[in-house]
């Protein structure tokens, strides 16, 4: 069997593309976390896309007025107050969900308890009819 060459200067170049491969992948990885998109916003709305990683939660924050969550890829989303208490909701894909206004002084946390990323798209109503 013959034997194939590869020189010096061709074997680097080699494993600098595939370090420059391996680091883009793990670059497009590590771009997509936690964390909010503003999507529109004028007087009557406020709209955002959230993608919410498995076990990697958003910082905590309140709302002060109600929204409307789209599921655009579901889960089960736990939302747990500054007090420790838990609401555990399902989100299923494609539909939408109601939630009220926080309570006046609390805060909550969202935290995806399943294995795969939920993203959502949140319409928060920024006056009250």
């Amino acid at each position: 069997m013959g034997r194939i060459g590869i020189s010096g200067a061709g074997l680097t170049a080699g494993l600098v593309g595939l370090a420059f491969i391996a680091g883009y992948a793990v670059a497009q990885v590590a771009g997509s976390q936690t964390g909010r998109e503003p999507q529109f916003e004028n007087a009557q709305v406020k709209v955002w896309k959230s993608l919410v990683l498995p076990h990697n939660p958003l910082p905590m924050h309140r709302h002060e007025h109600p929204r409307v969550i789209i599921a655009l890829k579901g889960g089960t989303m736990d939302i747990v107050t500054d007090a420790g208490v838990h609401d555990l909701h399902v989100w299923k894909t494609g539909h939408a969900y109601w939630l009220p206004a926080n309570p006046p002084g609390t805060h909550h946390q969202d935290v995806n308890v399943g294995e795969a990323p939920i993203e959502v798209m949140v319409v928060e109503l920024e006056t009250a009819s």
